[in-house]
Parts: structure tokens; C-alpha cells; sequence
């Protein structure tokens, strides 16, 4: 991907709209969280789906864009694990506090970049990596509280999050994040008829749409857009430990809005994964700079 921008703006600046898109991707699935008992995990992955793609189409026309034959295939399984990702980290956070879900799912693109390790202090990532898992994971009688069905959406969701990654390198080097309206249509082809049969009936109240279009731009067109202008203007290391606060940023949402708790042993494991992310991603051979900055755009 090549994007022309000025990097002549303040290095705050950048900083404070990547931290304000995961603020609003969390704000977002607090949200969707609260809209469950009526219309169902699947039902507000439809909607917000649906309306994100609409969205993003608005904001990128991407019936304007050309792709060459060797993109389609990665282009479908981009779109595919776009729309899997979402409907598994849904149906996740219906069980387990939004903190611990998104530390859960972080796993997947914190593996795909220790993927090759070699240097001692790799192994150091892996093994915090490893130490956060214990603590999060319905392991133990003092973590009888997380769902273990629960877990495992969220860790699939992390699986899907790798493929979205490793697909998008290839399906978004000639479009960029056009691409990703492209990517949402094909999730949504997919996902919404999927998200709309097994909804709950409050899923045809008209009321519910204005909450689900701010689900839709909380989670979709608004951190979108300011994650595509930091990530033009911030060196990819820099993007990659922004991005390592996630899970507190999706443990504080699930406090403020949700009155969702975690046990100490609970705050550990989300430290140790969150340090273990940012670890491995200052520590990456130059080698492989794409994987550090395509954390970017999942949620």
C-alpha cells in the first residue's frame, strides 16, 4: 500500500486520533453490547454490517475500482474474515466482559507476528503471551466466571483476525483502504442473511435503527477514517504499540458502559498480553514491517 500524505504534522496529532478510533471501536461494541437482549448477537452483526458497508461505499465508490485477477481470490478470503471476525467477537462478548474478549482476540495478530521467531527475547513475548492466556482462560476455579465457550468465539475471532491480515496485504496493495468497503461487501453478502435468520424478533423494530447506526459508525467509518490518516503520518513500530492498548481500552469500555468488572488475576492477564504485543512489535526484524502495521483496521 502507498498512500501520499504530509508527515509534517505533529507527532501528538497522529497519536491522539489512532487513541480516539479504538476509544470509538470499544464505545462501539459497549454499545452493540447493550442492543443483545433484543435483537441478538446475530442480528446486530447484520446491522451493523449492513449499514457499515453502506457507509464506507459512500465514503470510498468503490464500484470505481479495478482490481487485477491474482487480488480476487484474496480479496473474497479478506471479506470472509472480515465478516467471520465480527460475528465470532459478537457472539464472544455475549458471555465475557469486552476486556478480556478483546485481549482474547488480540492473540491471533500478536501469533501471526511471533510467526518465525528466533531471537531470545521473542521467546520472552511468547512466553507473557502464554502467561496472559492463564490468567484469562477459564483454567482455574478462580476463573470459573469466563465463559469457555465464550473464549473460544473470541480466540476464533482472533484466528479470523490473522487471515484478515494476511489476506489484506495482498487484497489492498493496488485500492488501500478502499479496499475495505469492498471487503465489507463481501462480509456482508455472507454475514447479513446469516446475522438476520437467527436474530431476535426485536430485530424488525424500527426504533432500534438509530442505535444501530451508531453502532455501524462507532465501530466501522469513524475509526476507520482515523486510523487510515495516523497510519499514513506514524512510523509503523509506533502504529503497532499504539494499537497493543486495545484490550485496556476494551477493559475500561466494558467498566464504564457495561459494568463489567475483572478480577486481579484477570487485570494481569490482560497486562501481560498487552505488554507482550508491544514487546513483539518493537523487537520485529525490519524485515517484516507490513505484519506491525496492519493491526490497523479490524473492528
Amino acid at each position: 500500500m502507498s498512500f501520499s500524505s504530509s508527515r509534517a504534522s505533529p507527532i501528538w496529532l497522529p497519536v491522539l486520533l489512532l487513541l480516539l478510533a479504538m476509544i470509538s471501536i470499544q464505545s462501539g461494541a459497549s454499545l452493540a453490547k447493550t442492543l443483545f437482549p433484543l435483537v441478538g448477537a446475530p442480528g446486530i452483526t447484520a446491522l451493523r454490517l449492513m449499514l457499515g458497508t453502506l457507509i464506507l461505499f459512500v465514503i470510498f465508490k468503490p464500484w470505481r475500482l479495478r482490481f487485477s485477477r491474482q487480488r480476487v481470490v484474496p480479496l473474497i478470503f479478506y471479506g470472509l474474515a472480515l465478516g467471520a471476525m465480527n460475528y465470532t467477537f459478537y457472539l464472544s462478548i455475549r458471555t465475557v466482559p469486552l476486556g478480556i474478549a478483546v485481549a482474547l482476540e488480540f492473540v491471533g495478530p500478536l501469533t501471526l507476528a511471533l510467526v518465525g521467531s528466533r531471537k531470545p527475547l521473542d521467546f520472552l513475548w511468547v512466553a507473557l503471551a502464554l502467561a496472559g492466556l492463564w490468567f484469562l482462560l477459564p483454567l482455574g476455579k478462580s476463573m470459573a466466571g469466563v465463559d469457555p465457550k465464550g473464549a473460544l468465539l473470541a480466540l476464533t475471532a482472533g484466528a479470523c483476525w490473522a487471515i484478515y491480515i494476511l489476506s489484506g496485504q495482498r487484497a489492498g496493495a493496488e485500492h488501500g483502504p478502499a479496499t475495505v468497503a469492498v471487503g465489507s461487501l463481501i462480509a456482508s453478502l455472507v454475514f447479513v442473511p446469516v446475522g438476520f435468520t437467527f436474530a431476535d424478533s426485536g430485530i424488525w423494530n424500527l426504533s432500534i435503527l438509530p442505535i444501530a447506526l451508531a453502532v455501524a459508525v462507532l465501530s466501522t467509518a469513524f475509526p476507520y477514517t482515523l486510523e487510515m490518516v495516523a497510519l499514513t503520518r506514524l512510523p509503523a513500530k509506533t502504529f503497532g504499540t499504539l494499537m497493543s492498548l486495545e484490550p485496556a481500552m476494551g477493559a475500561f469500555s466494558g467498566m464504564l458502559f457495561l459494568g463489567e468488572l475483572l478480577t486481579l488475576p484477570q487485570w494481569l492477564g490482560l497486562l501481560a498480553i498487552i505488554i507482550a504485543s508491544a514487546g513483539a512489535t518493537l523487537t520485529l526484524r525490519p524485515a517484516k514491517p507490513k505484519i506491525e502495521s496492519l493491526n490497523e483496521s479490524a473492528k
